[in-house]
């Protein structure tokens, strides 16, 4: 079989890497809102490395959500064909938020 016709007929199984990049974007928006969250009062972040302060705590907690959507995700979509586009688009959606959320500008408005 020619490489054109099987490529014709068989699906591209490409979950486990949409599962990455989505996993990704929910660490970004998980820093953004440790950090919100921090700054607000509502959640206490621990301090992991003392000299650096309360920023190990936010890391880890952030640390700990991406590498769990991307594990749930992975198991999910593992063997799926999943649209990349839109995959795509919220992935960057997420980072954005997560960027914005890191800003001290942002933390005024609470």
């Amino acid at each position: 079989m020619s490489t054109t016709s099987r490529s014709m007929t068989s699906r591209e199984v490409n979950g486990s890497a949409m599962a990455a990049f989505l996993g990704a974007g929910v660490g970004a928006f998980a820093m953004g809102a440790v950090v919100l969250l921090n700054e607000a009062g509502i959640v206490a972040a621990p301090t992991v490395y003392a000299p650096a302060g309360g920023v190990t705590g936010r890391t880890a907690l952030a640390t700990i959500a991406w590498l769990t959507a991307w594990g749930a995700l992975h198991n999910r979509w593992k063997a799926r064909e999943i649209a990349p586009g839109r995959v795509g688009a919220l992935t960057l959606i997420l980072i954005a938020l997560g960027v914005l959320g890191t800003f001290p500008p942002v933390w005024a408005l609470l």
